[in-house]
């Protein structure tokens, strides 16, 4: 329950639209990886805490049998982390049903109303390959199903920014805004939400957040593992796409943006549209791509691939608070680790008064957020060292923030969609704006180039920081 308690604190902090919940849920790719992996136990943790009671209705191609689906949901929670409460799991059962039929055939939405039966509200969640958004969201329409009703988007929401528009006008002209959730797992995760609340819930950190006392942002996403089995998708996605344009830019967002104007989470959106409006579009020499060995001999991965599986990026800000600040982001696959940093680098004192209070190497004083694995906040300064001489040495003062039964992303998130909480979700201007920056680089980049397992991605990154000091590594002990 302890993190059901964190929850209410934090809506209590943010003003939630009155909302009726939706009374059923329609799964559509029931079968699927994202389903196995992340939905089913998500359904199985709601129901451990109470907070399921809509059926949910399974939708795929292929003829499985109810029992069969029952018995492919029991293995996926079974894979996440085993059952430990018989009796959520026989709930979640007693409310899951399937519904076998192609997408493209309007009969297969016609079963759909029938199995929604009473059901006046439905949301619809497409854990479904991008292609096929606007097939299933044309369906709903065609149905009359989309009245009352949410659809719930997976990402990549787009390919790029024509993509994008097409998407947005083919979901609005079913849908209105506020029922269109573009999920984004990375924003519901506890540490990305503590972002924004440690920004504004302490009164020491605006004076100097900006320009004038921030010297550089640096944002890393590695992963230590390669494409698995999913190198088709990557074919047609990359780094750029996958990881840069949705999570490391909400997450530039956060650290950029303006107080909101009032707790609504519609402010809250307003200002991080303004983030991504004043975000310099990219040119080619902003951007490093690099591809790991081996990646061309990865199942479904063309042998004279050009897609990247590492990407780093120099950004600039356009705006009264970030003007000149370089914003630094790396992300990629078999690199030494799998975690996430964010190192806010702050620039030395204006007055050199001890002969170490700018150090010849790394910063002077940093702040340094670390999302994944584990969750901690750390402010490093100089201190004097005993003796004599005025001689310092850096030291950090960490906060870890890990917690205990944390509520995971899937869970928040699809029961903050069924709700109508549309707060930890992406908007349609927002997702533009985003695809308006990285669209130059994707249509005009430079090729790809290759970089070892399991080192920092290709040495030409090194170019786009070097006169900032380099990279942090997150693997190392800054302090």
């Amino acid at each position: 329950m302890a993190q059901l308690r964190r929850r209410d604190r934090f809506r209590k902090g943010w003003r939630v639209m009155a909302a009726t919940s939706s009374d059923a849920l329609v799964l559509f790719g029931a079968t699927g990886d994202l389903a196995h992996k992340m939905i089913f136990p998500a359904l199985y943790a709601m129901a451990k805490h109470d907070n399921l009671t809509a059926p949910v209705i399974g939708v795929a191609f292929p003829k499985w049998s109810q029992a069969l689906l029952h018995q492919k949901a029991t293995a996926s929670i079974k894979a996440a982390g085993g059952i430990d409460n018989k009796r959520a799991l026989k709930h979640l059962l007693s409310l899951l049903s399937y519904v076998s039929g192609d997408y493209k055939n309007p009969a297969t939405f016609v079963a759909i109303k029938q199995a929604l039966g009473n059901a006046k509200r439905p949301a619809f969640y497409l854990a479904i390959p991008p292609s096929l958004f606007e097939t299933v969201i044309k369906g709903l329409g065609d149905a009359k199903l989309a009245e009352n009703a949410r659809v719930i988007v997976e990402k990549p929401f787009g390919r790029d920014l024509a993509s994008a528009r097409e998407l947005n006008r083919a979901a609005r002209s079913v849908f209105p805004e506020n029922s269109i959730f573009r999920i984004d797992h990375y924003l519901g995760k506890e540490a990305i939400m503590n972002i924004l609340y440690f920004r504004f819930a302490n009164s020491f950190l605006e004076p100097i957040w900006n320009r004038n006392y921030i010297a550089s942002v640096q944002i890393t996403l590695s992963e230590d593992f390669g494409v698995e089995d999913r190198g088709a998708f990557y074919e047609t996605a990359g780094c750029l796409r996958d990881v840069v344009q949705n999570h490391l830019f909400q997450v530039v967002a956060l650290l950029a943006m303006e107080a909101p104007a009032t707790r609504d989470y519609g402010a809250v959106h307003t200002e991080k549209a303004k983030v991504f409006e004043a975000m310099r579009p990219l040119v080619a020499d902003d951007l490093v791509r690099g591809q790991y060995a081996g990646y061309r001999k990865e199942p479904g991965v063309a042998k004279n691939s050009d897609v990247e599986t590492f990407c780093a990026l120099r950004l600039f800000i356009d705006s009264w608070r970030w003007a000149g600040v370089p914003w630094c982001l790396r992300s990629g696959k078999y690199l030494p680790a799998t975690t996430t940093e964010i190192l806010v680098e702050l620039k030395p004192p204006p007055q050199r008064l001890f002969d170490d209070s700018e150090p010849k190497s790394g910063p002077a004083n940093y702040l340094r957020f670390r999302l994944s694995p584990n969750s901690a906040i750390a402010l490093a300064t100089r201190v004097k060292v005993p003796g004599k001489e005025f001689i310092g040495e850096q030291r950090e003062l960490f906060l870890s923030e890990e917690q205990p039964g944390e509520q995971q992303p899937y869970e928040r998130l699809l029961g903050d969609a069924m709700a109508g909480d549309g707060a930890l979700f992406s908007r349609e201007d927002s997702v533009e704006a985003a695809w308006v920056v990285v669209d130059p680089v994707i249509k005009k980049h430079h090729r790809v180039r290759p970089y070892k397992r399991f080192t920092w991605g290709p040495k030409e990154s090194d170019s786009l920081i070097a006169s900032i000091g380099g990279w942090h590594d997150p693997t190392k002990d800054p302090a």
